[in-house]
């Protein structure tokens, strides 16, 4: 009878063993399949990454909860000792060996730094503290003029003044407006940033670029076998204030920084050009402020690495020099200021606003009112006011003459820039990971005075001091792994004087205002970190005689 009974109890502990091990194994399924599908459609766009942790955090609970609920209360002076499966146990060891294991590599690190093990300070601790990226692009970009464009009609302001009149720029004053025009052009850029403090980072930037140019970091191929410019692009110091949640509720930047505006319109490719071309860098120091209206979340979503509350407020303001001169007390500045709501919804959709205005100083022209009114005449004052750089649209106004006192010799604005800009995105994520959005961009420049354009002018002078754009976008937010693509199209209407012709788009119509048409393009992943892109333009004047040109741009792209 004992012998049947020990071969009972050793049966039962067999089977009890056999049960533990498939409920170890089942479980470990369960969970590693749940966590893996999670994780998949946190990567697919589906859920964010708040959303997953608050589903694995409340599955936890209630797990804890009906466990809890499971077990009854021990009777008085019963004394009861939980059952632990081996599972379990494996997973402590192996997380206090985890644990132990980079304690013990920490502080053999740390003996092997201050003994000088090896070879001596084999790993610096300023290694860690840099981190170095970059990109690199390829386009062929191919610029077709209309058939029945003016011939010699419109002005290239810019070469003017660089020659040193009309008559010294000769035919090279004026656009091409007739001649198709093919390119091949690359874009270079490396940038290191260092983080020197908790929240404090500097930040270099170097990019291929010709230097007359603040909108364009392209090098055109085609030089004889000259090497290119390679200049600083950015140069600057950030800090970042946050709160306990992880917040940033502060940003102050200074130097040449990155564009410290939000622009609407679509943010696949960097939002709206209206205003600001995306290669401008600006040069001067700036603000953000930010209030949370609710609880904090990543926001993975974005270009940036900036982290967001699904409902906050902030505003902007900056100041920038733009030419400072040594012999004259109107240096040339714009100032800036912005406010904006930042909104998220459940169902991941995220509302976007901003209002801004633009205030630039001492750019308008001032003409020489010497006799003659030469511009080897010139006070400081008057050659303070020619612009260093223009595109085309704004309306100008003569400064000096040539020599001859006969032909202008140098141009500047006729008016004030004072720009109200307003701009909106709305983020539709019901079909993710593919995302819709519909953007918009407005903006006047109120600091045009007719009366005043039309007297440096010398001509009546139309107010055309409007600027918008409609945009819709749709696909991956994010293009940069095989098979992930995005499309879009635009329809952008800038007037002449709506805004400073020198800081726009320097793509759409090639560059400037008094400029109305299309944009349709999409981008293509190729491989990780590698994806292609096609753009179609197709723009003219709104006055003037006719001037249209449609333009193809193809890019390979890569980051690294």
């Amino acid at each position: 009878m004992d012998n049947k009974k020990q071969l009972m109890a050793l049966a039962f502990c067999g089977l009890v063993s056999v049960a533990q091990a498939g409920e170890k194994e089942e479980l470990l399924k369960l969970r590693n399949t749940t966590t893996n599908l999670i994780k998949e459609l946190v990567k697919q766009g589906v859920l964010t990454e708040q959303v997953a942790d608050e589903m694995i955090k409340k599955a936890e609970a209630d797990a804890g909860q009906q466990a809890a609920q499971q077990v009854d209360a021990p009777e008085a002076g019963e004394v009861r000792v939980p059952y632990v499966p081996e599972f379990v146990k494996d997973e402590i060891r192996q997380q206090v060996r985890t644990e132990l294991r980079a304690d013990v590599v920490h502080d053999v690190m740390q003996e092997a730094k201050t003994q000088k093990w090896g070879v001596p300070d084999a790993l610096p601790e300023w290694i860690s503290r840099f981190k170095l990226s970059g990109d690199l692009r390829l386009r062929s970009q191919n610029d077709f003029m209309a058939d029945d464009n003016v011939k010699l009609f419109y002005s290239d302001f810019q070469a003017i003044n660089r020659a040193g009149g009309v008559t010294a720029a000769g035919l090279d004053g004026f656009l091409n407006t007739n001649n198709d025009r093919h390119r091949f052009r690359e874009r270079l850029r490396l940038a290191i940033d260092a983080k020197i403090t908790e929240g404090v980072k500097a930040g270099v930037r170097l990019a291929t670029s010709n230097i007359p140019d603040p909108v364009s970091t392209n090098q055109t191929l085609g030089n004889t076998g000259s090497q290119y410019d390679f200049n600083v692009d950015r140069a600057y110091l950030k800090y970042d204030a946050v709160n306990a949640e992880g917040f940033t509720w502060l940003t102050l930047a200074g130097g040449r920084i990155a564009n410290p505006w939000y622009v609407g319109g679509g943010e696949f490719t960097g939002g709206s050009e209206m205003v600001w071309d995306t290669d401008l860098s600006f040069e001067g120091f700036v603000a953000t402020l930010r209030h949370s209206l609710g609880a904090f979340e990543s926001a993975h979503h974005r270009q940036d690495d900036s982290h967001s509350a699904p409902h906050s407020l902030f505003a902007t303001v900056g100041a920038f020099p733009l030419q400072e001169s040594a012999l004259s007390a109107n240096d040339k500045w714009m100032f800036g200021s912005q406010v904006g709501l930042d909104w998220g919804f459940e169902n991941q959709d995220a509302f976007k606003m901003a209002v801004a205005y633009f205030d630039y100083e001492n750019t308008k022209a001032r003409p020489n009112q010497n006799t003659p009114a030469t511009c080897n005449t010139n006070s400081p004052d008057n050659n303070l006011s020619v612009p260093q750089f223009m595109q085309f649209g704004n309306t100008m106004a003569i400064i000096c003459y040539d020599n001859d006192n006969v032909f202008p010799g140098q141009y500047g604005l006729a008016s004030d820039y004072n720009i109200v800009n307003a701009s909106a995105n709305y983020d539709i994520a019901r079909f993710a990971p593919h995302h819709l959005i519909l953007g918009a961009d407005y903006a006047k420049n109120v600091g045009f005075d007719a009366a005043s354009v039309q007297q440096l002018a010398g001509t009546p002078v139309d107010d055309q001091t409007n600027a918008w754009q409609v945009r819709i976008d749709f696909g991956w937010p994010k293009v940069d792994h095989a098979g992930q693509w995005n499309v879009f199209t635009l329809y952008k209407y800038v007037e002449r004087d709506a805004v400073f012709d020198a800081y726009t788009d320097s793509d759409f119509h090639l560059g400037g205002t008094n400029a109305k048409g299309w944009v349709v393009g999409g981008n293509y992943g190729l491989m990780k970190n590698v994806w292609a892109t096609g753009r179609w333009l197709s723009t003219d004047v709104i006055t003037g005689p006719k001037y249209g040109n449609d333009v193809l741009q193809l890019d390979l792209n890569t980051r690294f």
